[in-house]
């Protein structure tokens, strides 16, 4: 029971900061850059329409950040929040910034903070979303807004 209320109260935060992302990539202004298909499939269920690219795509780190480089536009790293995650963020940070890219860790960080351990893999985020929703008593669209998609 207690998990249910911590979850609930995390609920108005990770609305307020999901949307505040959605808001940043709308139009291409920032890029989220995530590890996989299915991290992407779980952003896009919650309605994040701006542009997300994959870590793993088959090309190398460099060549990944030389390419973000030329668009210039802002990345927004969201990797899982694991060890291994955080060991890549560390290492796309570096390449990024060798590239003169701004990057932002800061959403990483602060939906750490707000999932208090309960998502590991930016592909739960979905499913965390609508449960807490229900839980909260509100329906998703009325939070982050749902994607047609």
């Amino acid at each position: 029971m207690a998990e249910t209320t911590a979850r609930a109260t995390a609920w108005p935060e990770f609305v307020r900061l999901f949307g505040k992302l959605r808001d940043e990539t709308k139009g291409g202004r920032a890029v989220v850059l995530v590890e996989g298909e299915r991290d992407r499939r779980s952003l896009r269920a919650l309605g994040l329409e701006g542009p997300i690219e994959l870590v793993h795509a088959g090309r190398t780190m460099s060549e990944l950040a030389a390419r973000l480089s030329r668009d210039g536009r802002r990345v927004i790293v969201l990797t899982d929040w694991d060890s291994a995650g955080g060991q890549l963020a560390r290492k796309l940070r570096e390449f990024l910034e060798a590239e003169a890219v701004g990057i932002d860790l800061e959403y990483r960080r602060r939906l750490a903070r707000v999932l208090r351990g309960e998502v590991v893999h930016v592909e739960g985020l979905n499913g965390w979303a609508r449960r807490t929703a229900v839980e909260a008593g509100t329906p998703i669209e009325d939070g982050v807004g749902e994607s047609s998609g």
